[in-house]
């Protein structure tokens, strides 16, 4: 099959190289959105100061949460397509790109009216402070309008990955930061013609950049006639096929799970820290900003892994999808490990970025560091893992694996633990739940029933069941 600019087929040569061409303009996509994030913050608390932040803060709590069930849907859709492209079934991965627009689109365009009318209810029991919280609404209601542009562009990017091509939506992500964050300062303080909106001028500026970024990357998928392109007959897939909708659905909602499990534990974790004292919550607070792009390279990975093995269990290839493992493995160790030696070798330097030099909060961070960053390694092995056997279309196994790990591993040690370590008994818990993780992770992987599933697109119209032949994907793996 032939392949485009920035597009690879993965089922075929070496796997190693591959995986890293493949993985690493995913991360250079997920630093961009950071980045993205953390320049908005920068302008909100520059102009707008402290209750504006905190309400930005509050309003993005909810949309990670939203976006947890578009994770989960998208990453389905991705797994899906990524089988039926590594089987060569052009048609079957639009089919699957075209039922996730569909249903993803209809169910943001209700939580958008929603999210629009429920905004300060929601706020509110959230607990929002009061000062903060008309910033919130109003900041809350114009980001709840740019949903559906924003969740679209999300699903064609992994959608995208799941064909092969992690380069176009690296381009795209760019363009959508250049514009929010150019945008931003622009439209908060009405600098130039633009008009002084404060807070709504941050959430317009990421409304702009969404919708522009939508237009403009479905424009181009189009023109280049790239792999999801739809046009013609192919319009109607846009309707979603009921069986596709059930197997999306009944994959996507256990990965979706995952995202509100991690959200929920880190808000437990949160809470005992607060008890910790101002000092503690603050070095904690920036402890977990490196944090945040530490993991970057294992996230990439896990998903380089994932598509990488679907396509090659979509072709019936087992004997590489043990490769992929081992090579992601290897990457993983050599490039979190890497972030990880470099922020424990220059702790005090990078924390000092956040906080005045003679900040006690430091010592304090540089201790949570060196008890937990290290941890990060096994939480990227984990994702290796759990990227390949999620590729067979297996979700509920790492699913209960991570709420094992988080809560009575992890939650559990902070708890018993406390009255004894003190605070220690918090930054333990992290490598602990991270062990605990992986081990799970690998006896998983080893001797799960992973590999006897089989997640194959359906035929167009069911009645044809029948008469469609059992799928490359559903061969048995080598032992």
């Amino acid at each position: 099959m032939a392949t485009r600019p920035g597009q690879r087929d993965l089922t075929t040569g070496p796997i190693g190289p591959t995986l890293l061409a493949f993985a690493l303009p995913t991360l250079f996509s997920n630093v961009l959105q950071s980045l993205n994030g953390s320049i908005n913050a920068i302008w909100i608390g520059r102009f707008l100061g402290e209750g504006a932040l905190a309400a930005t803060s509050n309003a993005n709590i909810i949309m990670f949460l939203t976006f947890g069930a578009v994770f989960g849907f998208g990453m389905a859709g991705t797994i899906l397509i990524g089988q039926s492209w590594g089987r060569r079934d052009v048609e079957g991965a639009r089919r699957v790109f075209g039922s996730a627009i569909g249903l993803v689109v209809g169910a943001a365009i209700v939580v958008a009216a929603l999210g629009w009318v429920f905004a300060p209810d929601i706020l509110a029991a959230l607990k929002t402070p009061g000062d903060a919280l008309p910033q919130a609404q109003i900041y809350l209601r114009v980001i709840f309008l740019g949903l559906p542009a924003s969740m679209i562009t999300v699903l064609i990017f992994m959608g995208l990955r799941g064909t092969g091509d992690s380069l176009t939506p690296l381009w795209f992500m760019g363009l959508s930061v250049l514009l929010d964050g150019g945008l931003n300062p622009l439209l908060i303080a009405g600098i130039g013609p633009f008009p002084r909106m404060g807070i709504a001028g941050s959430a317009t500026a990421t409304l702009i950049a969404n919708v522009v970024s939508v237009v403009a990357i479905a424009v181009y998928v189009h023109l280049r006639d790239l792999p999801l392109r739809l046009k013609g007959h192919e319009l109607r897939y846009l309707l979603p096929q009921a069986s596709l909708v059930r197997l999306i659905v009944s994959k996507g909602v256990p990965m979706g799970a995952q995202m509100i499990v991690l959200s929920v534990a880190g808000l437990a974790m949160m809470g005992l820290v607060n008890r910790q004292g101002v000092a503690t919550v603050a070095a904690y607070g920036i402890t977990f900003q490196l944090w945040a792009y530490i993991q970057m390279p294992a996230l990439a990975i896990g998903a380089a892994v994932s598509s990488m093995a679907a396509q090659n269990i979509g072709a019936g290839k087992w004997h590489r999808v043990a490769e992929v493992t081992r090579s992601g493995l290897v990457y993983n160790v050599v490039m979190t490990g890497v972030l990880v030696a470099a922020v424990m070798l220059f702790d005090r330097p990078v924390l000092g970025l956040f906080v005045r030099e003679d900040s006690p909060a430091i010592p304090i961070a540089a201790h949570i560091s060196l008890l937990s960053t290290w941890s990060f390694i096994l939480f990227g092995a984990t994702m290796v893992l759990f990227g390949v056997v999620r590729a067979n279309g297996s979700v509920w196994g790492p699913l209960a694996i991570l709420f094992v790990a988080l809560f009575p591993v992890r939650l559990g040690f902070a708890l018993a633990l406390a009255p004894v370590l003190g605070a220690d008994a918090l930054w333990w818990a992290f490598p602990l739940g991270s062990a605990a993780n992986l081990l799970l992770a690998a006896a998983y992987y080893r001797y799960g029933p992973w590999r006897q599933g089989r997640m194959a697109v359906p035929p167009e119209s069911e009645q044809e069941t029948a008469a469609v032949k059992e799928p490359a994907g559903a061969l048995k793996p080598v032992a």
